[in-house]
This record gives structure tokens, C-alpha cells and sequence, in this order.
């Protein structure tokens, strides 16, 4: 969790906050939560694989040598998903306001998918604050909560 403090071109003072979210939140739009097998599923999958390959290697022949280059291949492919897994995990970034003199205060907040991503919007809501005073653009996922 990240959180900066921005003081916007009208004097009110922002609280830009960047969390990641470790599940995936359902959205209206999207029916994939729906048909989502769960954990247990992934615990099957993940436990079956391990078991295949523990049986490759313990019945592979005692003169069968494998090269360098195979173990490099096999961990490279083990790690594939989960490093895709915490690069693409969603983020939830907030800009929030106590108000100011005779402005209310204000919660604009939106998600985006990925660490750069969620790096890149940060910079985006801070220069947007600084110059326009508010968090939200033409393209932004920020939205306004009342």
C-alpha cells in the first residue's frame, strides 16, 4: 500500500492511496466469478502437476542424464503463472479530499490491472491533481463515490 499526499492547484489537500487486491473483486459486467472453480481447484491442479512430476523423476532411468538447459526450461515453465499471477494482480487506487473552504470533500477511486499500470495511473492522478485539481480525466478509471 502506497499513499502520497498532494496539494492540488486549488489548495485542498489529496490523499492518493495505491492497493493491490489479492482477489480478483466481481464487477456487474463480468460473469467470469460465476463459473470460477475456486481454490479447491487450483490446489487439485497445482497437487496433480506436482505429482507428475515427481513421477517423472523417479521413474526415469538411471543412466538418462538431463542437460543444464532442461532444468532451466522446467523452471522457467513452473514459474510462468504464478510471476504472471502477481504482475497482473489488481489494484485499487483512491483520491480523497477533507474538502476546503467552502468545497465538499470528495472520494474518487477506480482499479487497474498490473504494477506498472498501477504505478503509471498514480503519476497520472498526482499530475492531474497539481494542474486541474481534480483526479479524474478523459480516460480515467477514477470515478467519483458519493
Amino acid at each position: 500500500m502506497a499513499t502520497k499526499t498532494v496539494i492540488a492547484a486549488d489548495y485542498r489537500e489529496w490523499q492518493v492511496q495505491r492497493r493491490v487486491e489479492w482477489t480478483t473483486p466481481a464487477v456487474g459486467d463480468e460473469f467470469e466469478h460465476d463459473v470460477d472453480a475456486g481454490s479447491g481447484a487450483v490446489v487439485l491442479i497445482l497437487g496433480m502437476l506436482v505429482f507428475f512430476w515427481l513421477m517423472m523423476l523417479i521413474w526415469v532411468p538411471e543412466h538418462v542424464v538431463f542437460p543444464w538447459f532442461y532444468w532451466v526450461v522446467v523452471l522457467v515453465g513452473v514459474g510462468f503463472f504464478p510471476a504472471r499471477w502477481l504482475l497482473r494482480r489488481p489494484f485499487t487506487i483512491t483520491a480523497k479530499t477533507q474538502g476546503g473552504y467552502d468545497l465538499p470533500p470528495e472520494k474518487w477511486t477506480g482499479m487497474v490491472r498490473g504494477l506498472a499500470t498501477a504505478r503509471e495511473e498514480t503519476k497520472v492522478v498526482i499530475r492531474s491533481l497539481k494542474n486541474r485539481s481534480t483526479p479524474g480525466h478523459a480516460d480515467s478509471p477514477l470515478q467519483p463515490i458519493n
